[in-house]
């Protein structure tokens, strides 16, 4: 293979295996798993798997960490954990389309963050994106209001939307974080503070990871070695020899992916207005997301947590 396009390719299979955790979501929820049980799963295989990776190759810079970066990492990963909580059991009441098209709307939600938050003046092509995913989320919510896409269709609308808001959350203590942080010192601090706020939101919600179904099991360790780790894992590799903005738009493939599955695997329907509101949401973050990338960094401000990714 050559050298050159192997960043592409592994961009591609990260954004497969990604498009596959709202189906295999969507399948241990019809296997009666609750949604909380499947977040906590996920997260806490996953860095299960890590901290032997994490405390082998990275042991003495986990224990330099600083007592702020850790404060740090904690928040993150509640933010996390929130999304993940939100955002699994939003597939429990709408479709994978409606909610893998809402959930990847965090770009805006970070946008929108910088300007109220660190005060950074949006560009006029950000504000036209942040137009077009609003438009988007109202015409995929008006074709779920007449139900017919889950149990509770707007409710998972809602779900969806803050699962979007939480990791923006994440990502945006991650760009401070990362400035400081290796690669795996962070994922494991993060995850790991994730898996226990999920842990301990599981055993106070009277729920347990002990008795499931085997193929319930297969599906949430196969949501932390897919999704989790390689899907995430080939972005964050991928980064290093590609743009920022061509990896960013290219996950936005992975609603595509979903659907296409949701609708070749359970059989879920894309109405109209769903279709047309899921590509103009889609085209509304890529434009974003290109405006922000092509915009000029603003001035070094002390603490503005502004940091590049």
């Amino acid at each position: 293979m050559n050298r050159s396009s192997a960043p592409y390719l592994v961009l591609i299979v990260g954004v497969l295996i990604a498009s596959t955790a709202s189906v295999m979501i969507t399948g241990a929820i019809a296997l009666g798993v609750l949604p909380l049980t499947i977040a906590a799963g996920r997260i806490a295989l996953a860095s299960l798997i890590l901290t032997p990776i994490a405390w082998g190759r990275a042991g003495p810079a986990l224990r330099q960490v600083s007592r702020r970066d850790l404060w740090l990492a904690l928040a993150a990963g509640a933010c996390l954990a929130a999304h993940f909580a939100s955002w699994i059991s939003s597939l429990a009441y709408t479709s994978v389309a409606s909610s893998t098209a809402l959930v990847t709307t965090n770009p805006v939600f970070v946008a929108l963050a910088t300007w109220l938050i660190l005060r950074e003046r949006l560009s006029p092509g950000t504000w036209a994106g942040v137009l077009l995913t609003v438009v988007g989320s109202l015409l995929i919510g008006l074709s779920d209001s007449g139900g017919g896409g889950g149990t509770a269709p707007l409710l998972g609308d809602m779900l969806a939307l803050l699962g979007a808001a939480t990791v923006s959350g994440y990502f945006l203590l991650g760009r401070r974080l990362r400035t400081r942080l290796e690669l795996l010192p962070y994922i494991w601090l993060v995850y790991s503070a994730a898996a226990v706020g999920l842990l301990v939101t599981l055993a106070l919600a009277g729920q347990s990871l002990l008795g499931l179904p085997p193929t319930g099991y297969l599906l949430i360790l196969g949501l932390a070695v897919g999704p989790q780790l390689l899907g995430h894992t080939a972005f964050n590799w991928a980064i290093k020899y590609l743009s920022p903005t061509l990896v960013t738009v290219a996950i936005l493939g992975e609603p595509i992916g979903s659907t296409i599955l949701a609708l070749a695997i359970f059989h879920q329907p894309v109405r109209p207005f769903q279709m047309v509101g899921g590509a103009v949401l889609l085209a509304g973050i890529a434009v974003a997301t290109l405006a922000e990338r092509r915009a000029p960094a603003p001035p070094a401000r002390v603490d503005s947590g502004a940091a590049a990714p």
